[in-house]
C-alpha cells in the first residue's frame, strides 16, 4: 500500500510538471520576442515611423491598386498615431489622438461615424501588424501551442494559435524552429483564409521588424490559391524614451 502511494505521488508530480499548450505558447513567444530584439527594447520605444508600400492583386495576377503610406506611432506620454498618403493627387490623413479617431480628405475633415469606425479598425490593424510578436503578450487573445508544422514553402516552423473570442478572426503565428523568428502569420476570416510570409526583415536599432512580405489566399489545407498582396516596410525611424 505504501509503494502505491509513492507511485501515485510521483505520477501526480510528473503530470503537474507537464506544461500546458498555453504555457508552451507563451514560452515560444518569449523566445521569439528575444530573437526580435527583446521585450525591454520594445517597451523603451517612444516613437516609431516608417513607410509601408502595398500592392493588391486579383486572382488573375492583375494589379488592383498600389499605395505608399507614411506611418507614425507615438508611445509617450500616451499612445497616438497617424497614417498619411496621397491617392489621385488627394491627401489622406487618419489620426488617433489617444481618444478619438479623425480623418482628413484633401484637407477637409470627414465626420461620418461609420466611416470613422472603419478607419479606426484600419489604424488598429496597422499597429497590430507592426507590433508582432510583442503585442501577442498583451493578453487580448487566448494562446495555444500547435506544435511543429511544415509550411507550403517547405519551411519547418513551430506554431501558436491566437483566439480572440466568438465571431472574431482566428490567427496562427509561425516561428522558425531554430531561430524563433516569426516567419509567417495566418488568419481565418469569415469569407477567406490568408497566409502572410515574412520574406525579409529590417534590423533597426537592434529590433528586427517587418521588411518584405507576401500575402497569399489559401484553402483550408494551407495550399496556395493566388498571391493577394505584396508589402514593403522601409525608411524606419525610431526614438527611444529618455
Amino acid at each position: 500500500m505504501k509503494n502505491w502511494f509513492i507511485l501515485a505521488a510521483i505520477g501526480l508530480l510528473l503530470f503537474g510538471c507537464n506544461p500546458t499548450n498555453e504555457e508552451k505558447a507563451h514560452d515560444l513567444l518569449k523566445k521569439s520576442i528575444e530573437a526580435h530584439g527583446g521585450e525591454d527594447a520594445w517597451d523603451q520605444l517612444a516613437v516609431i515611423q516608417f513607410t509601408k508600400w502595398t500592392k493588391l492583386l486579383d486572382e488573375n495576377g492583375n494589379v488592383e491598386s498600389e499605395l505608399n503610406q507614411w506611418h507614425e506611432f507615438r508611445f509617450k506620454p500616451y499612445f497616438e498615431g497617424k497614417i498619411s498618403w496621397a491617392k489621385d493627387s488627394i491627401d489622406h490623413v487618419v489620426s488617433f489622438d489617444g481618444a478619438e479617431i479623425s480623418y482628413f480628405l484633401g484637407g477637409n475633415e470627414v465626420k461620418n461615424r461609420d466611416f470613422l469606425a472603419a478607419k479606426k479598425k484600419d489604424f488598429d490593424a496597422a499597429f497590430y501588424t507592426l507590433a508582432q510578436p510583442w503585442k501577442l503578450l498583451d493578453g487580448g487573445g487566448k494562446l495555444s501551442y500547435e506544435g511543429r508544422k511544415t509550411l507550403e514553402n517547405n519551411q519547418e516552423v513551430e506554431s501558436i494559435r491566437v483566439d480572440y473570442g466568438p465571431d472574431k478572426d482566428i490567427w496562427w503565428y509561425h516561428f522558425d524552429s531554430q531561430s524563433h523568428l516569426m516567419v509567417a502569420s495566418e488568419v481565418q476570416l469569415k469569407d477567406h483564409r490568408s497566409l502572410v510570409y515574412d520574406l525579409e526583415e529590417e534590423n533597426i536599432e537592434g529590433l528586427k521588424l517587418h521588411g518584405r512580405r507576401e500575402s497569399w489566399r489559401i484553402n483550408e489545407k494551407g495550399e496556395r490559391l493566388f498571391l493577394r498582396a505584396e508589402y514593403l516596410y522601409s525608411d524606419y525611424k525610431i526614438t527611444f524614451k529618455n
